[in-house]
């Protein structure tokens, strides 16, 4: 059952990535010991899904630091800002992206100000570690809080690939419906392809398939069908940016699934880490959404399927709160007002070991 793949490790040599670009076929592995090739794996999605992408800036500011070339903690201090500067710049909707850069960037002031280059370049490598683990624990316990609301059988759908293969752990979306069929469930998993990038025919069914996990893989235009036909119990997808209220930005697709989903009175559920939530933000109106090459609309696989025309490729859509059923976290399940019960899981991920 748990047959997970990892897309991402640390090594001595570097940081080890599974290109996901050629799964389903084939599975190679690529070592990076720069940051700056760390950046392009993360913009070319060699690596994707925001809880990895996290854990791939973290490592990438690790090996920024580990292999350079500064002389002194002054340098190394001039040469920081650039590293990190790098690797933000890659992806702007997954607020995991700076959440790691961040985390990695308090943890560079505290050493930095008492340490030698040595202990430096350890302390970051550790932490980034550390992190990766995090993210494994986290999956878990998402799991676990989201199972209970997967239905005892039957039919259960997600969107694009929020499994092992996003996260570095169980996955979230994935990570929930697989806990849930340890636990006993009989599920069964609907999986829309994911155009235009086909994260769910290339990505969910292979882990889904891998792990014996029953599924169906259909066209997104077959979703409104699919949830008009009944038996679909609940969807489960996963987040790149939760915004205050509660509006979420997923993969493009899942706006109109969870419209679909209020349509035909099935719950609609997020799964994202504490992580993804960005308060700074009132609503999803302010999340920016990158825009991808319209190449990857016009061709598959190098293989063009559409004259030389102008297509738009929005990588991300806003589902807004009012159509999410709960928003399940390590810590537990947000529910309506949204507003409030997200500062409340924050607030309990932030306080300190003893107060908890």
């Amino acid at each position: 059952m748990r047959n997970v793949s990892q897309p991402i490790q640390w090594t001595d040599a570097g940081v080890v990535m599974l290109d996901q670009r050629r799964l389903p076929t084939e599975a190679i592995y690529y070592t990076y010991s720069d940051y700056r090739d760390v950046a392009n794996a993360i913009q070319s999605m060699i690596i994707r899904g925001a809880p990895a992408i996290g854990v791939a800036a973290a490592m990438g500011v690790a090996v920024g630091v580990q292999h350079s070339r500064a002389k002194s903690v002054s340098e190394l201090s001039a040469e920081f800002p650039m590293i990190c500067d790098t690797l933000a710049r890659t992806r702007p909707t997954a607020v995991d992206l700076f959440w790691a850069i961040g985390r990695m960037k308090r943890k560079f002031a505290e050493v930095s100000a008492k340490g030698n280059l040595e202990s430096i370049k350890k302390s970051l490598v550790a932490e980034a570690q550390s992190i990766h683990l995090e993210k494994t624990a986290i999956d878990e316990a998402m799991g676990r809080f989201g199972a209970e609301l997967m239905p005892p059988d039957g039919l259960v759908m997600t969107q694009c690939n929020a499994g092992a293969l996003a996260t570095a752990g169980i996955g979230t979306a994935l990570g929930v419906i697989r806990v849930a069929i340890e636990q006993g469930h009989k599920l069964h998993v609907l999986v829309p392809e994911t155009r235009p990038y086909l994260q769910g025919a290339r990505l969910t069914a292979w882990e889904l398939h891998e792990a014996g996990i029953p599924l169906t893989l259909i066209t997104d235009n077959m979703v409104g069908h699919f949830l008009k036909k009944g038996g679909v119990g609940a969807i489960v997808v996963g987040a790149d940016r939760i915004a205050a209220n509660g509006d979420t930005a997923n993969k493009i697709g899942t706006y109109q699934i969870a419209v679909l989903a209020r349509e035909h009175q099935v719950p609609f559920y997020v799964a994202a880490p504490i992580s993804t939530f960005d308060l700074t933000i009132p609503s999803g109106e302010q999340i920016p959404i990158e825009e991808r090459s319209s190449e990857e609309v016009t061709s598959i696989a190098g293989v063009r399927i559409a004259p030389p025309v102008t297509a738009a490729h929005p990588a991300f859509d806003v589902t807004p709160a009012r159509y999410i059923a709960g928003i399940i976290t390590e810590r537990g399940v947000a529910r309506a007002p949204y507003t409030e019960s997200l500062r409340k899981l924050a607030a309990s991920a932030a306080a300190p070991a003893s107060a908890k």
